[in-house]
């Protein structure tokens, strides 16, 4: 892309393309400061002030208005845009000409929930702010549930309170959130033209690919050159590029140069607005709590009686959490459901059938991903039983289990091991 220079003199309008509210700017300075920094919010704060709330477009300005605004040069101006729109707050649209003219087309920001469940703004979020002020962030956003199954919804509908006497149309201004997308985090044209050629076969080269090594990137902190060494060490014999050694080299070199440590993604917990509601000390009740403020690394090493998980299970945590996207409980209970079911063995095959299932039921709490569990298991006990007079083994966790006045010894051991995670 041509570089274009910014100008005092270029002109530029705001379009209003959302509504931003008092809670939105405090969630703006909270969640989106520590990752675009101070200048970032200034500079869409002061576009925003360039409209009347109620305006859709402001009048023309020049760049020298914002220089004079925001006491910066043009440089810090443009770097501050682009942050901006790398966070999807902003997109930009530009005319050339004798004087150059733009259009900044404002967007609102992510609700908490959604930040805090975002698989890439959570993380760099973390590693922005440390653990401990994360931590304390996300309880300043911490929200409760109220237990409502005993209760009835009786709210009534739109329709059951007015009566429609036209069908009228308009066009209002809503809220309206960008489109995130990320910037690539290598530069494809250096990496491929750096492979000799007769090396890598260019049918391997697709856009699946091309996310794989672009999310390997970021989350590993990989540049172009070290991508590109290590997609050379993973190229077979037909030049296409095995994907599972090379997110293995990726993980690899991570560790070796953050001390044997892990993205900090494997030891989050469940977010907090995924969380059942408070007060339940039921025993199914407490397991869930155990699902839910449990890493998944932790999870799997309470599994390992306290050592290590080894790389191919981290690796499966890692196509869980970040590949599906499903949620820290939800994979805890999924662990601990395959380990039962399967003698104590971490199934690759297994486990991909479950989580692609449970992935494409949306499940993303540790409650509903229990209920889907029993509820297969009770499908697949009548085949057994039906074939043999034998009862497969079930998680402790299961309702009718927990429900025994009488638990097995067995049993009463493992529903203590979980627990002992909660004390």
């Amino acid at each position: 892309m041509k570089i274009i220079t910014l100008l005092p003199a270029d002109k530029y309008i705001v379009v209003n393309k959302t509504m931003l509210t008092d809670k939105e700017r405090k969630n703006l300075i909270s969640l989106y400061e520590p990752i675009v920094g101070y200048a970032a919010v200034s500079l869409y704060l002061t576009l925003w002030r360039d409209l009347d709330r109620l305006d859709l477009v402001s009048m023309d300005y020049t760049h020298h208005h914002l220089m004079s605004l925001l006491k910066c040069d043009l440089d810090t101006i443009k770097k501050a845009r682009e942050s901006l729109e790398s966070v999807g707050l902003i997109k930009t649209y530009l005319k050339a000409g004798e004087m150059n003219s733009y259009v900044y087309e404002l967007y609102s920001p992510m609700s908490p929930k959604e930040f805090f469940s975002h698989p890439i703004f959570s993380v760099v979020l973390y590693n922005n702010l440390g653990k401990y002020e994360y931590e304390l962030l996300k309880r300043e956003y911490q929200t409760y549930k109220i237990d409502l199954k005993d209760y009835q919804d009786i709210t009534v509908s739109l329709d059951e309170t007015y009566k429609s006497s036209s069908n009228v149309v308009f066009d209002a201004i809503g809220k309206s959130e960008n489109t995130y997308t990320m910037m690539d985090q290598v530069d494809f044209d250096l990496l491929f033209s750096s492979i000799p050629k007769g090396i890598l076969n260019e049918r391997s080269i697709n856009k699946k690919l091309k996310e794989l090594i672009n999310n390997l990137a970021f989350i590993y902190d990989l540049d172009t050159l070290k991508m590109t060494e290590l997609i050379r060490l993973v190229i077979n014999e037909k030049g296409f590029i095995d994907k599972e050694e090379l997110r293995k080299m990726a993980r690899k070199y991570y560790q070796y140069n953050n001390n044997g440590k892990l993205p900090t993604i494997v030891y989050r917990t469940q977010p907090e607005y995924l969380k059942n509601p408070v007060g339940d000390n039921t025993k199914r009740g407490k397991i869930i709590g155990v699902f839910e403020n449990t890493s998944p690394y932790d999870f799997l090493k309470s599994k390992y009686n306290g050592s290590n998980p080894t790389s191919r299970d981290l690796k499966l945590l890692e196509t869980l959490l970040i590949d599906l996207n499903l949620k820290p409980a939800v994979v805890n209970v999924l662990i601990d459901y395959v380990l039962k079911k399967n003698n104590n063995k971490l199934s690759l095959s297994f486990v991909e059938t479950i989580a692609g299932q449970w992935k494409r039921l949306n499940i993303e709490t540790a409650e509903d991903a229990m209920n889907v569990a029993e509820k297969e298991h009770k499908k697949y006990n009548k085949k057994i039983v039906n074939k043999s007079n034998s009862t497969p083994k079930e998680p402790v966790w299961f309702n009718e289990t927990l429900e025994k006045e009488n638990m097995t010894e067995e049993e009463l051991k493992e529903l203590e091991s979980i627990l002992d995670k909660y004390k």
